[in-house]
Formats: C-alpha cells, structure tokens, sequence
C-alpha cells in the first residue's frame, strides 16, 4: 500500500511538473512588433517580399525560445497597410503606436516612411526601414534605421557606371516624383555629370502614370545615349515597352524597385538590355544567401524576390538588440540597436553609422540578358 502511495505522489508530482512545464512554456509574454508596406495596390509585391523576410525572422528567432529580462517572449507581428501613401503611412504609424508596439520595422517608400517617422521617433519606439532617401536618417531623429543603402550611394555608383562603364555620353532622365524616385535620379544626375555626362533633358511624371508616350517623344527627339528612370517596376515596364514601340534606341535604367521579376513579366521582349542597380550584393554573393534561398524557398514555396534578405537582417538587429539589452523597452535596447555589430544574411557584419545608416552597404550593377537579370559588376559591401 504504502509503496503504491509513493508511485501515486511521485506520478502526482511528475504531472504537476509536466503542467507546469507546459504552462511556463505558454506564458511566453507576446511582444509585438510594427510592420507597415504596400499591401494593396500596384507595390503589394514589393510589401509582400518585404512582410516575408519579416515574417521569416520572427519565426526563426521565436524558435530559439527566447527569454528576456527573465521572462520567456514570443515576438508577433502588427502589420498595416500604408498603400505606398504618405497620409496613410502616418494614420498607420499612429495606430501601431497605439497598439503598444516595441519596435517598427517599415515603412518600404521613401515616401511614406520620412512622415511616419515622427511618429515612432516622438514615441522613442526604434524603426528600421527599408527606405533608401537621404532625408530618412538626416532629421536628428535617434530611431531611425536603414535595412539597404541610401540613394546617395546607390545614384552616385550608378551614374558614375552609366558614364565610365558604359560608355554613355547623353542622358535623358525621368522621375516619378516621389521621395524615392526624385532622390534617386537627383543622385544619378550629379554624379553622371561629375563623370563627364551630359543630361540632355530631364522630365517627371508620377507613380500612378502608365502612358509615356508624350514624354519619350520628346527625349526620343533629344537623341540621349540612356534614359534613366527614377521610379517603381509598374512605370518602369510600360516605359520599356512605348520605348521600344517608339524606336527609341538607346537603354533603360533604374534603381532597384526596377531589378524585379515584375519587370521582366510586365515589360516581356522590351525588358531586354535594361540596366539597373540594387543596393547589396548578388544573392548568391552574399555571405548567408544560399541557406537563406533554401529556407525561403521552403517555407513561401517561391523563389526570393529583391527585399526580403534586408527585411529579415533588419528584424534579427532589433531581436538581438533586445536579447542584449535583456529587455523589450525600447529606451532600453535602442543604444544596443545603435551599436549593433552582426554576422547577417546580407553582409559579413552588419553595422550602423551615427545616423542609421548602414556602414559596409555594396551596390550591384544588373543587366537584362533573354529575358533575365544578369549581373554586371560589384561595388563595395564585402
């Protein structure tokens, strides 16, 4: 009898356990993190790839069961629609805000991300962004991030390249006239000159437009050697295609919302001999690329698009920055964001200048060769 107690208090015992196990392990406190892109709209395949990389960042770091500041923590996603519109980003912002987030990793446009950005640096929440304007980290404001390189580095190596590499003499540039598109063809333009370029005239339309058939008459008539067009993939591609209708000779070129399987879809024939530049190396290139291909591949069941290696380093610098400063507080772990110093997807170590911007950023020059993005040349960012 007496034996048959002890097995019964010992099962007991191991039950409470094994309850108590169990319950530890769902305690796991939500900490939620903001994310906000283009999600409907012309750019949701640009929000997309940038939520995956995202979401496949948070999955791999909840796997790790992290414990902060003694407590065990699951990161969740809060994510919005901005539409790739300023009034939006900021209705968006404040609503994440409101939501309690601890961290902000978005907005994608240039656009709707130096508006939002207020918000998050008057809430003291870090936000690590995907955009690439100038202006994003020259505000003063301590929480602002980048995931890829400013247009500065990117328009200055490609206009450099234009002239020097392919020989260009005469361009012509278009912009959409967003904080993107204007900043990034202002930066290719002051650097083509300084290369010994000429621009022969320069036009903008906006990033809703699809027919260009007026604006490329009139470059076609100013006979350019380039047409540099600062914008998104879905003006890029019917640009390409009037171009083309139009029997204007000489290239395309863009910036990286251009470097897109869309563009390729979308513009068919008239896609080749595109040029553009990304900021970064090619996937293949960069030091944790393959694995990241493969993991990607696994758990979306499609290939990885332009974005979401960035996305994903970005979501593991403010992780670890919170796993270093044992706490979720963003007063708290934003010094460790800052000095942040880690082996990522992207780069061999990921680092931020005084401002947020990336220290070791490349840029990768690609070109349309049958119908595919093929790799020119390399800048930097080893």
């Amino acid at each position: 009898m007496q034996h048959t107690m002890k097995q019964l208090a010992g099962a007991t015992l191991v039950a409470a356990m094994s309850l108590a196990g169990t319950a530890h392990a769902q305690q796991a406190e939500d900490v939620k993190v903001g994310f906000a892109g283009p999600m409907t709209g012309a750019q949701a395949h640009y929000g997309k790839d940038f939520q995956n990389g995202v979401t496949l960042a948070i999955e791999d770091f909840n796997a790790t069961k992290p414990v902060i500041g003694g407590k065990p923590v699951r990161f969740v996603l809060d994510s919005a629609d901005d539409q790739a519109d300023p009034r939006t980003g900021t209705t968006v912002a404040q609503k994440l805000v409101d939501d309690g987030i601890k961290g902000m990793l978005g907005h994608f446009n240039s656009g709707t991300t130096i508006p939002a950005s207020r918000i998050y640096a008057n809430a003291g929440i870090p936000e690590i962004a995907m955009a690439t304007a100038p202006e994003y980290t020259q505000q003063g404001f301590k929480t602002t991030f980048r995931m890829m390189t400013s247009d500065t580095q990117q328009g200055s190596v490609a206009g450099t390249f234009a002239v020097k590499k392919l020989g260009v003499k005469k361009i012509a540039i278009v912009d959409d006239r967003t904080a993107y598109g204007q900043g990034l063809a202002d930066q290719f333009e002051k650097a083509a000159k300084a290369a010994g370029g000429t621009i022969v005239d320069r036009e903008y339309t906006n990033d809703k437009a699809v027919d260009f058939k007026s604006i490329l008459t009139k470059l076609k008539a100013a006979n350019p050697d380039l047409i540099y067009y600062g914008g998104a993939d879905s003006q890029a591609a019917p640009m390409a295609k009037q171009m083309k209708a139009l029997g204007v000779k000489a290239p395309l070129m863009g910036g990286e919302m251009v470097h897109t399987p869309t563009f390729l879809q979308l513009a068919g024939d008239a896609a080749n001999g595109t040029v553009a530049s990304l900021a970064g190396l090619p996937l293949e290139e960069m030091p944790g690329g393959n694995d990241y291909v493969a993991k990607y591949k696994k758990r979306f069941g499609e290939d990885v698009q332009t974005y979401s290696p960035y996305a994903y380093d970005g979501a593991m610098a403010m992780f670890n920055a919170m796993k270093k400063a044992n706490s979720t507080d963003p007063a708290k772990y934003l010094p460790f964001l800052a000095k942040t110093d880690m082996p990522a997807v992207t780069s061999k170590s990921l680092q931020y200048d005084a401002k947020g911007d990336l220290k070791n950023g490349g840029i990768t020059l690609y070109k349309v060769v049958d119908g595919k993005w093929t790799t020119l040349e390399s800048v930097g960012g080893k």
